[in-house]
C-alpha cells in the first residue's frame, strides 16, 4: 500500500523502507543522531510510538553497532542500525567485522549525500559505498528519492532483498537524501501486515556413526546440537564454556591437560568440531596432527574453521547412525577430567566441632578473591533465565578451563575476539533478554575501559538489569603469557601491559551505574546477588 506523500521524499522512502522492514519481521532498531539520516530517524521514532518496533538511541556509533549485535544474539533476527555520513558509518566497521565473522544478522542504513556532492571535497563526504568490503554480504548504493511515482515500493523491495541477504551476514544500504532532508509524518502512516514466513531450505546432513578415537570438539557458536552428537556417539565432548554446550554426561573440562597425555590425546583418530574454538593452543594442534581425521561442521560465520588446512571435510550438518560407543572411551576421558579439575571453594570439615566450623567459615568469606574463585563464583550465580558475556581476557580462559558444566546461555565476542564493543554487546543481550533474568559480563579493566562509552544511558533511554564485573588487575596481564615477556625488558610493560590507574568507582558515578568493590569471597557471593539496575562490580586482582 502506498501511503500518502510528505514534502519530503527522503521521508516518504524512508517510512515506506522501515514499514517493510518490520512487516519482514526486524523489531529492533539502534540509531546515531545525524543530520543526513534524520529522516530514518524520525521515522523509526514515529513506528516505535505506534508500537510497531523498538528504538534505541546511542550517540557513539561504535557502541551503537555492538548494541545492535547484542540485540541480535540474543533475537536472532536481523537488526537496523542507522548513521549520519562521514566516520559515522567507519565507527560501525569493528561490530560490522565481528558479526561477519560469527554470521550475525546486522542491517547497516548509512545516509550519504546525493551524486552532485560527492567527489566535490562536500562535507562529512566521503566514499560509502563499498566501505565494509568484504566484511558484508552485499552492499547497495541507493540514489536519493525525488518523489517519483514507485519509489515507496521500491523501498519495500530493497527491504525485503536486505532481509533475505542478511540470514548469512551483516548487509549495507547506503542511501541518498536530497534536501529537504524530512519532513512531518502525517497520521496515514496506517499499520503494518506482517509478511509471511519465508520457509528456507532443508539441510540435508551427513550421516556419521562412532569410531575408534573420536572426540566431538565444540567453539563459540557450536550450540546444543554438539551436545546432542556426543551424546548420541558416545564419545568425549570438548567444549568451550562459550560454545553453548558446555554442559551434559560427556563433556570434558581439563581437555588442555588431557590434550597432551598420550592416552587420551595422544588416542585420538577423529575431531568432529561445531563451531569456532579460540581459546587454546591445543585444540588447534591436535587438528593439524597427520593422524586425526577432521571433520567440521559448518557455522555461520564467514569462513570455514580449518587448522592448518588439513580437514578432511565440511559438511553443513550430520545425523549420527548406529549405537553409540561403549562408555569406556568416555568415561576414562570424563573421570580424569574431574580429578584434574580443582576448586578454590574450600568445604568445611564436617568432623569439626561448632567452633573450629564457624571459624573455618568465616575464614573462608574472608579470602581474597583469585581469578579462579572470581570465575567460579560468577559461573555459580549465572542461571539458565540469566546471561551471561565474557570479554576477551585472561578471565574466559580461567573459566573455561575452571567451571563444570550447566546449560546456560553465555556469548563471546569470538569472531574475531576483540575487547572492543564487549559491554555495549552485553547491554544488547540484556535489553532483549531482560524479564528473563540478570545479564552478567565478566572482563578486565582495559576491556571495560576500551568501551566506557557503552556505559551511557541517554535521558529515557531503558536501562537493562546487568552487572558488568570488571577483574581489575591493573592492564592487560593476558600479555605476561607471551614467550617474549620474560626477555623483553622495561619496554614491555609499557607497550604491552599498558597499566592504567582509573577510578572505576568515579567512572561508575559519572554514567549513573550503582557500584560495588570486592575485596573478599563473601562479599563477590554477595555482590553477584540480582541487581535492580546497571551495576559495576570491581574485584581487584593481583598481576
Amino acid at each position: 500500500m502506498t501511503r500518502p506523500k510528505t514534502e519530503s521524499p527522503a521521508t516518504d522512502f524512508s517510512v515506506a523502507l522501515l514499514q517493510q522492514f518490520v512487516a519482514s519481521g526486524v523489531r529492533d532498531v539502534v540509531l546515531s543522531p545525524g543530520s543526513r539520516s534524520q529522516a530514518l530517524a524520525l521515522a523509526a521514532a514515529e513506528l516505535e510510538r505506534l508500537g510497531q518496533l523498538r528504538l534505541r538511541v546511542r550517540i557513539d556509533e561504535r557502541v551503537a553497532g555492538f548494541l545492535a549485535l547484542g540485540l541480535a544474539v540474543e533475537t536472532q533476527t536481523p537488526v537496523l542500525v542507522i548513521t549520519t555520513s562521514g566516520t559515522a558509518v567507519a565507527n560501525l566497521h569493528p561490530a560490522v567485522l565481528e558479526a561477519h565473522h560469527s554470521g550475525v544478522p546486522l542491517i547497516v542504513l548509512s545516509g550519504d549525500r546525493p551524486d552532485e556532492l560527492r567527489g566535490i571535497g562536500s562535507n562529512q563526504t566521503t566514499t560509502q559505498p563499498g566501505i565494509f568490503g568484504a566484511a558484508v554480504q552485499r552492499t547497495w548504493d541507493v540514489g536519493a528519492p525525488t518523489g517519483e511515482p514507485g519509489e515507496q515500493d521500491a523501498a519495500r523491495e530493497l527491504a525485503r532483498d536486505a532481509v533475505a541477504a542478511a540470514a548469512r551476514g551483516p548487509v549495507h544500504l547506503n542511501l541518498a537524501f536530497r534536501e529537504p532532508l524530512s519532513g512531518a509524518i502525517g497520521p496515514g502512516i496506517g499499520s503494518i501486515d506482517p509478511a509471511e514466513p519465508v520457509e528456507r531450505a532443508g539441510i540435508s546432513p551427513t550421516s556419521i556413526a562412532s569410531a575408534p578415537g573420536t572426540v566431538v570438539i565444540a567453539g563459540t557458536g557450536a550450540g546444543e546440537r554438539a551436545e546432542e552428537v556426543a551424546r548420541e556417539l558416545g564419545v568425549p565432548l570438548l567444549a568451550e564454556v562459550s560454545s553453548g554446550a558446555h554442559f551434559g554426561p560427556q563433556l570434558v573440562v581439563a581437555y588442555r591437560e588431557m590434550l597432551a597425555e598420550p592416552e587420551f590425546g595422544g588416542a585420538v583418530r577423529r575431531a568432529v568440531v561445531f563451531g569456532h574454538p579460540t581459546l587454546s593452543r591445543e585444540v588447534p594442534a591436535l587438528l593439524q596432527r597427520d593422524d586425526v581425521e577432521v571433520v567440521v561442521v559448518r557455522g555461520p560465520g564467514a569462513e570455514d574453521y580449518n587448522p592448518g588446512h588439513r580437514v578432511a571435510a565440511f559438511v553443513d550438518a550430520v545425523a549420527v547412525e548406529g549405537d553409540p560407543a561403549p562408555r569406556e572411551w568416555a568415561g576414562r576421558w570424563v573421570a580424569a577430567s574431574r580429578s584434574l579439575v580443582t576448586t578454590d571453594d574450600v568445604a568445611p570439615d564436617s568432623t569439626a566441632g561448632p567452633r573450629e566450623h564457624a571459624e573455618a567459615e568465616l575464614a573462608a568469606v574472608r579470602t581474597a578473591v583469585t581469578r579462579k574463585s572470581l570465575a567460579e563464583a560468577v559461573w555459580r550465580a549465572t542461571w539458565p533465565h540469566d546471561r551471561l558475556v565474557l570479554g576477551a581476557s585472561r578471565l574466559i580462559r580461567e573459566v573455561d578451563r575452571t567451571v563444570p558444566g550447566k546449560k546456560v546461555r553465555v556469548h563471546a565476542n569470538r569472531g574475531l575476539a576483540g575487547i572492543d564493543g564487549t559491554i555495549s554487546t552485553a547491554i544488547g543481550i540484556a535489553l532483549a533478554s531482560d524479564q528473563k533474568g540478570t545479564t552478567r559480563v565478566l572482563l578486565g579493566d582495559l576491556a571495560l575501559l576500551h568501551d566506557a562509552g557503552a556505559l551511557l544511558f541517554g535521558v529515557g533511554e531503558p536501562r537493562p538489569r546487568i552487572q558488568v564485573i570488571v577483574g581489575n588487575d591493573n592492564g592487560g596481564t593476558i600479555f605476561d603469557g607471551l614467550e617474549v615477556a620474560r626477555s623483553a625488558g622495561e619496554g614491555f610493560d609499557r607497550v604491552m601491559l599498558t597499566a592504567q590507574q582509573v577510578s572505576v568507582e568515579s567512572l561508575a558515578a559519572a554514567y549513573g551505574w550503582s557500584y560495588v568493590r570486592v575485596d573478599t569471597r563473601g562479599q563477590l557471593d554477595q555482590a553477584l546477588t540480582a541487581s535492580s539496575g546497571p551495576t559495576i562490580v570491581e574485584v581487584p586482582l593481583p598481576r
